[in-house]
Parts: structure tokens; C-alpha cells; sequence
């Protein structure tokens, strides 16, 4: 299928959608362009924006040609009412452009929906819904005064999801709402990132460094990882922030030797302020790393949540995704934490893993059930581009699962997670997820996720350090959200840490003198 623009350039967002139901299509730059081939189908989305003193009208309208003659038309509006604007927003041509751009891609997208649905006899559960945080939209609509039924009506209208995944992230959004509300832009969540893993898994991009080649780098990780802490807290403390919840993870954080750990944490609790945190989170990780050595330095630390990532309880899928370890060694990991009383265990698994059918996924599922964890969350498989997955598919084509498996998969994980007792209690989706589904985290009542619920919703801001790591300074009044990265590369994060710190600080600064010239505005 060709695809011709017109009126716009949202080449990038309507590729992303179009991946939902095909990936065999291609842009051309004008109508002649398509004129030598004839044989071909042509779908041409046109925008037109009509501004008036009062309001500004958004039209689209989507046809599709086949050997030239038009097999399908569908046209779509919405109005922006300007006088709103004035009444509430300060930034009012800011504003205005962010909308219509919004709004305008939505209309596209719905326009097309129908024809490429009946093209492909798609199933597209999620409708036009592309983006990784779908329940911020309930949020936003709570926040709004909507009542259930008014945001059902919306999300069934303006983005065509289905009543299943609605019903998903209503009942997600109510559950989180306890938790993040009522928000304030004075508490934060803190992050490490600890970048160093045994060995790279086959389907991983996360920022890793296997301990082969950089294990001896792990001392002074450390010292500048405290160092990067040393420089934060002097923003925390100049702009009246609050550590509300600590996240310790990776790569695998339990790469580290014990000592290593201890001082870390140790150091830690030294530079900054954590008296008020809710919540100590620190990913244990795989089993090949997990000793009772650290296990006892976590304890003594008061860590009060750990994440042991099994991934799958299958051997076979073990060793092809590259774990050095067995099922055995995940189940005496888990009961060792048990047995030095760690009552908040969480465990991770990926469906759709290259190879697995859905009687494996039940297989894992039944053994996870019988080592009782307090939390579970389940990973649909992505194909993320830096992945040793993504760089190798052809090798691995043949083994991923097809979309009914997968939809099976979900749903076996679901069957067992409502059975035993866990409720859902956050959720995000990725780009190049397989069937295009969803990760969600369950858990038993009383036993839900502050940090993943924070860093979910944005609507608290995030002091991420260490390589590879991504602060989120989150300013509510304006539904902006500032990131600044730390480089992923070790050695550059090694020498250029001063460069990390200052980055994090200006930023600090210039937002809190934005904000006042606007309220003094």
C-alpha cells in the first residue's frame, strides 16, 4: 500500500499506527508520483485547519484508490473552541498548537481505522491507541470531573478501544488514584541505575555491561554513582524536595559484590535525606547473582521490596534468551529470601518468548503460584531495537508467536493473577510489542508498587542517577515534563560526571525561574 500525505507531515506517528496492521506500506511525496504504478493501492489522508477569530476547525478526510478508482472515503471534524482557551490556559498559542496537533492526528487515524481494519481483519484491542501510558489518560479525564460512563464514551469515540482493555485501565486507574493522590510537586522518587549484568539477555536493550568485560569497573561505578548523589542533593535541598520512594535497579543491581552494596546503600542513606521514604525497592534480579551474602546486606538495609526475574520457568527458554542459570536456581533464590524474612517479593516474566507456546507460559505460571510471591508482573515480548533480538530477527523469525497465541498467553497469566488473588494495579505498553498488547503488574492488596505507580502516571517528578539513567522533572500547572539523560556508555559516564550533575541542576534552576516570572505573571 502507498500512502500520500497532504495538508501535513505526521509521516512519523501515522507509520507508527499503520505498524498496528501492516508493516508493507510506503510514502511517496506527491500524486504523480504514484501515477506509474497504477496496479498499486493508494490511501491519501488530507488536513485542513480553518481559523477563525473564535475557533479553529480541524477536517481530515481519508480515500483510498485501487487501479484508480476510489474504493473508500471517510471524512472526519472537530472544532477547537478559543474562547476556553482564554478563560483557562496562561500559554494560550502554546496550548492551542499542542491541541491541534493532537487532535488532528487522532481524526487521521480514525479516519483510516475502518479500511485497514477490514483489510486485514485485524483484532486491534487497543484501537488508535499507540502510546506506553494509556491509564495517564484516565487519570487526566478523572481529574476532569468525568464520570465513568462519559470516559467510557470518550475513549469508545475518540480512540475506537475495546470494552475489555477500557474496562483494564479503568479499573487500574481507580486502584492507583489512593496512591498518587492528592499530588504534590515537592515529593520525589528516587532512582539508580546499576548498569552491570552476568551476560546480556536476547531480548534486552536496557544499559548493561556484563561483569566479563566491565566487572572491574564496579568499585568506581560506585564512587561515582555517590559522587552524582552528592550533586542531587543540593538540588533536592535548594528546591524543598521529598524522597518518597528509593529504586534501586539495572542491568542487575545484585551484579554487585556484597561490600560493594553495602557501601553503596550505606553511603547513601548518608548523603541524603531519606527519612520519609515509603517505600526501599531494590531489583535482586536473576539468580546467578543472588547470594546470601547480599541478600543479608539488603536485609540490614531495611529494603523492603525485591524483585527476583525469572522471566519464564521454562529450562529451554532459559538457556535460549542467554540465562547461565536453572528453574532450580530461581526457586532456591526465592526461598532463601523467604527464609531471611523478605515478605514483599516480586517476581518478572515475558510472554511470547522466542519459542514458548501457551502450555509453557501455564507451566510457569503454575510455579510461580506455588512459590506464593506478593507480586507479579507480566511482560508482553518486544522487539526493542538495540536487542540482540531485534539485530538477529531473521534468525529468530520462525520461533515468535503468532497474535492468537499470544492473546492466549495474556490470557492464561490474567486467569491465574485473578484466581489467586492479585488484582492489577499499573500497566504500560512498548513500542513493537508482540499483538501490539500490554504489560501489567498485578499484586496482592496491600502490596502494590509506589515507585512503578509514579514513574507510570508522571505525576511526580523522578531523580534518576547512573548511566543510562533518565530524571523526569514533572511540573503539574503545566502538564510539561522536562527529561535529562545520563549518558549509557560506562567510561563516558565515569569521566563526564560533573557534566551529569550540572545538567540536572540548570534544568532544576531554569524551570523555577520560569515558574516564577509566570506566577509573578
Amino acid at each position: 500500500m502507498y500512502i500520500l500525505l497532504q495538508g501535513h507531515n505526521y509521516r512519523y506517528e501515522i507509520s507508527e499506527f499503520l505498524k498496528l496492521f501492516s508493516s508493507e506500506f510506503s510514502f511517496i511525496e506527491c500524486s504523480e508520483d504514484f501515477g506509474v504504478n497504477r496496479e498499486g493501492e493508494l490511501l491519501v489522508n488530507k488536513l485542513e485547519l480553518d481559523r477563525a477569530s473564535d475557533r479553529v476547525r480541524i477536517l481530515t478526510k481519508s480515500q483510498v484508490y485501487k487501479e484508480g478508482q476510489l474504493v473508500y472515503e471517510r471524512e472526519l471534524s472537530q472544532d477547537i473552541d478559543l474562547v476556553d482557551y482564554e478563560k483557562k490556559f496562561a500559554k494560550i498559542n502554546k496550548k492551542i498548537d499542542n491541541d491541534i496537533k493532537t487532535i488532528s492526528k487522532r481524526l487521521i487515524q480514525r479516519s483510516m481505522f475502518d479500511y485497514l481494519s477490514d483489510k486485514y481483519d485485524a483484532n486491534v484491542p487497543w484501537g488508535i491507541l499507540t502510546g506506553i501510558r494509556p491509564v495517564k489518560l484516565i487519570h487526566s479525564l478523572m481529574d476532569q470531573g468525568k464520570t465513568d460512563q462519559e470516559i467510557s464514551d470518550f475513549m469508545k469515540k475518540e480512540y475506537l478501544i475495546s470494552q475489555e482493555k477500557l474496562n483494564l485501565i479503568m479499573d487500574i486507574a481507580k486502584r492507583e488514584r489512593p496512591f498518587i493522590y492528592p499530588t504534590s510537586e515537592n515529593k520525589i522518587s528516587l532512582y539508580l541505575s546499576i548498569p552491570f549484568c552476568p551476560t546480556r539477555c536476547l531480548y534486552c536493550s536496557f544499559p548493561s555491561h556484563s561483569l566479563d568485560r566491565y566487572g572491574q569497573h564496579r568499585g568506581s561505578y560506585v564512587d561515582t554513582l555517590l559522587k552524582e548523589a552528592r550533586g542531587i542533593k543540593s538540588i533536592i535541598e535548594d528546591f524543598g524536595k521529598t524522597i518518597e520512594s528509593l529504586y534501586i535497579g539495572g542491568g542487575t543491581p545484585t551484579s554487585l559484590e556484597a561490600k560493594d552494596m553495602d557501601y553503596l546503600i550505606t553511603s547513601l542513606f548518608e548523603i541524603l535525606d531519606l527519612s520519609e521514604i515509603k517505600e526501599f525497592t531494590v531489583e535482586a534480579g536473576r539468580p546467578d547473582t543472588i547470594t546470601r551474602e547480599k541478600l543479608e546486606v539488603l536485609r540490614k538495609h531495611n529494603v523492603d521490596r525485591i524483585s527476583i526475574n525469572p522471566q519464564t520457568m521454562n529450562q529451554v527458554s532459559l538457556d535460549r534468551i542467554g540465562r547461565s542459570h536453572s528453574v532450580e536456581d530461581i526457586v532456591e533464590s526465592f526461598k532463601m529470601a523467604r527464609d531471611l524474612g523478605f515478605d514483599n517479593i516480586n517476581m518478572d516474566l515475558i510472554l511470547g518468548l522466542p519459542g514458548e507456546t501457551p502450555s509453557m507460559v501455564e507451566e510457569t505460571m503454575k510455579r510461580i503460584i506455588d512459590l506464593d510471591p506478593e507480586s507479579v508482573t507480566v511482560h508482553t515480548l518486544a522487539l526493542k531495537r538495540a536487542s540482540d533480538l531485534n539485530i538477529n530477527l531473521q534468525d529468530h523469525k520462525n520461533d515468535l508467536t503468532n497474535y492468537r497465541n499470544m492473546v492466549e498467553m495474556i490470557d492464561i497469566s490474567r486467569r491465574y493473577m485473578e484466581v489467586h488473588g492479585y488484582k492489577p494495579y499499573y500497566m504500560y505498553r512498548q513500542k513493537h510489542m508482540l499483538g501490539n498488547l500490554e504489560n501489567i503488574g498485578y499484586a496482592k492488596p496491600g502490596y502494590e508498587c509506589l515507585y512503578n505507580m509514579q514513574i507510570m502516571e508522571e505525576k511526580q517528578s523522578n531523580y534518576a542517577i547512573g548511566a543510562g539513567a533518565v530524571s523526569k522533572f514533572v511540573y503539574l500547572d503545566e502538564n510539561r515534563i522536562e527529561r535529562v539523560d545520563d549518558v549509557k556508555n560506562l567510561d563516558h559516564y565515569l569521566t563526564r560526571i560533573d557534566e551529569m550533575i550540572d545538567k540536572k541542576y540548570k534544568t532544576s534552576y531554569q524551570m523555577s525561574i520560569q515558574n516564577k516570572k509566570e506566577i509573578s505573571h
